[in-house]
């Protein structure tokens, strides 16, 4: 059998990442596929980044967590097809994952996936699910 945990033994899990990864990280938005794990060196080429809110998750509920505030870079600094982010604190990226069209299916949603360097990118979706339910 699976381990399985209260709700609040996972919201306190995921509010637990929110505050390990601090107040200021930045998202960086890449082309191409996801890096193997969080430790490999950056992949694709690095199509926008923007600093997040200082509180940039909401309070986990259910054993959710999503977006607080705006997640918005008002000038993208390359053209391409965004395929995966990556959220850092300094150099060390925290949280990795796929990127999508809204309504896609990627761990994270933009308002556009087509980016053209310059333009304004808007993370339209970000939740994270704690396992063991």
């Amino acid at each position: 059998m699976a381990f399985q945990f209260s709700t609040a033994s996972r919201n306190a899990a995921l509010d637990a990442i929110e505050t390990a990864i601090g107040t200021a990280p930045t998202l960086e938005i890449r082309s191409g596929a996801v890096p193997a794990n969080c430790a490999a060196a950056d992949a694709g080429t690095l199509l926008a980044s923007m600093a997040l809110p200082s509180d940039w998750m909401a309070a986990a509920s259910a054993g959710s967590k999503g977006l607080s505030g705006t997640w918005q870079d008002l000038s993208a600094d390359a053209a391409g097809t965004a395929g995966h982010f990556r959220i850092k604190q300094g150099a060390t990226c925290h949280i990795q994952g796929t990127i999508t069209a809204t309504g896609g299916g990627g761990d994270m949603t933009l308002d556009n996936t087509s980016i053209a360097s310059g333009q304004q990118v808007t993370v339209t979706s970000f939740t994270l699910n704690a396992g063991g339910a």
